[in-house]
């Protein structure tokens, strides 16, 4: 596995989304109801942001506003990175570190295909070593 396709292919490419108009409270029901970290935030069918818990911890919690009456689009992340499907994995785990992102959407043209996590990148770069260790330790074996 090197590219974020191939890593869409094994993971699977559903990707959880919540309109930007949608209220903090909302979206962190179905976080909490899907148990992940992330929403891609959306404007009909177009990615506009992400909302993510970190947004949620400073931007309501720590300024004092409530999460029934907080619009997702005034807290979100709106300048969100992407990644492609034919970018390797390295590049993508280089970007989050870089840019100090823990999901990134993929897209494909102006399409939203997926999404990848911090965690997806470590353990295929795991399976990745994994797989070459193993091959090392059959070669000097034989």
């Amino acid at each position: 596995m090197h590219t974020i396709g191939q890593l869409l292919q094994n993971k699977g490419s559903h990707v959880e989304t919540i309109d930007a108009d949608a209220t903090v409270f909302n979206a962190l029901a179905i976080m909490a109801d899907k148990e992940i970290g992330s929403l891609v935030v959306l404007q009909g069918e177009k990615p506009v942001g992400l909302f993510t818990e970190r947004d949620y911890a400073r931007n309501v919690i720590l300024k004092g506003r409530t999460s029934k009456q907080t619009k997702v689009e005034e807290i979100m992340t709106a300048r969100v990175v992407v990644v492609h499907l034919d970018q390797s994995i390295e590049e993508c785990m280089a970007i989050m570190t870089d840019k100090r992102v823990r999901h990134l959407p993929v897209m494909q043209g102006d399409r939203l295909v997926g999404i990848i996590s911090i965690g997806d990148l470590v353990k295929a770069i795991i399976e990745k070593q994994q797989f070459v260790i193993e091959q090392l330790v059959s070669y000097i074996n034989s």
